[in-house]
């Protein structure tokens, strides 16, 4: 089954949607750090770098699938929470390449200040929208940790399929895959240097890590976000004021901080995934990220249903045949 990913970012989507069976045909984002992550870690990939808003899908009518993780700053609780009146909302383009293109399933994510009552109307807007459009749709609240993240990460999720597929569609089920806590995930890159103290800060970061934030253009540099989220992270024993370039040394003492791969880890990306740039732009592809787990079970239950009614209607054909 192919796709069409946009506002890719480093690829958290666009990984988890790969590990469920999707193939990518157009990856479009604006940010060059991001693409040359993009780039990086699947040369084959068609990485289109460039605003959505020039991009149409209509050369691929009919492709399985369009996702994206459009931007989040018109829902966030961190900022005004302008909806459609801001001017990085892009739920109407990726409405307009649904129309354009017409696949058989949409998947796009958000922040979960989305899902508030103030944005009601927003919601059912694009759900009549997709609803003319021959969709049915719906949108889900997802923690992360209930898919074997190591964080809380609520995302809220719209899930559309054409109506003869839809009957087919079962969001995926959480809690199948227990998570690691903070220490038992980051304890071999925190003590990779040989720090003496690592076990002991792997005994005391028993828990799952609060939501990853950050990585905004306007919020600054790579740190692990505002006040109340540091003061979360010092908690399990992490200094979230900025990240580390390297893990703890031999003799260090105090709190460690996160390197961009331990962000990384934390967000669901496995080692193998490379991210591509100096630490901020590096950082900033992580915290804006999708983790993969999540749009991996989302994607394996859309190709569950696209793959059931394809069955259905070819036992019908066969039936009809033999008779």
């Amino acid at each position: 089954m192919n796709s069409i990913e946009i506002c890719a970012g480093g690829g958290g989507q666009a990984l988890g949607l790969e590990q469920a069976g999707f193939g990518h045909m157009d990856l479009v984002e604006f940010e060059a750090p991001a693409c040359a992550t993009l780039r990086l870690n699947r040369p084959e990939w068609r990485v289109i770098e460039g605003d959505v808003r020039e991009y149409t899908s209509a050369h691929l009518k009919g492709i399985e699938l369009i996702a994206g993780g459009v931007p989040c700053p018109p829902f966030s609780h961190a900022g005004k929470q302008l909806g459609a009146d801001d001017e990085r909302d892009m739920f109407p383009e990726a409405l307009r390449l649904v129309e354009e293109a017409s696949p058989l399933a949409v998947m796009l994510e958000n922040v979960r200040g989305l899902l508030d009552p103030r944005f009601a109307d927003y919601r059912a807007n694009v759900i009549n929208t997709l609803h003319k459009l021959g969709y049915h749709a719906e949108w889900r609240l997802l923690q992360a940790s209930d898919f074997g993240v190591p964080q809380l990460r609520p995302r809220s999720i719209l899930v559309g399929l054409k109506r003869e597929i839809a009957p087919y569609f079962s969001w995926p089920e959480p809690g199948r895959i227990k998570p690691l806590t903070v220490g038992d995930a980051l304890y071999d890159l925190m003590a990779a240097d040989g720090w003496t103290g690592a076990q002991q800060w792997r005994d005391d970061a028993q828990a799952i890590a609060p939501t990853l934030v950050g990585g905004s253009k306007k919020h600054g540099g790579p740190d692990l976000g505002p006040t109340r989220a540091r003061h979360a992270w010092a908690a399990i024993g992490v200094d979230g004021r900025g990240l580390a370039d390297a893990p703890p040394a031999i003799a260090f003492e105090g709190m460690p901080r996160l390197t961009v791969r331990m962000a990384a880890r934390i967000q669901g990306f496995p080692d193998s995934w490379q991210i591509f740039g100096k630490k901020t732009a590096a950082y900033r592809q992580v915290g804006n990220a999708f983790p993969p787990p999540v749009a991996k079970a989302v994607g394996d239950q859309i190709v569950a249903a696209i793959n059931a009614r394809a069955l259905k209607k070819l036992s019908r054909t066969t039936a009809s045949a033999d008779a």
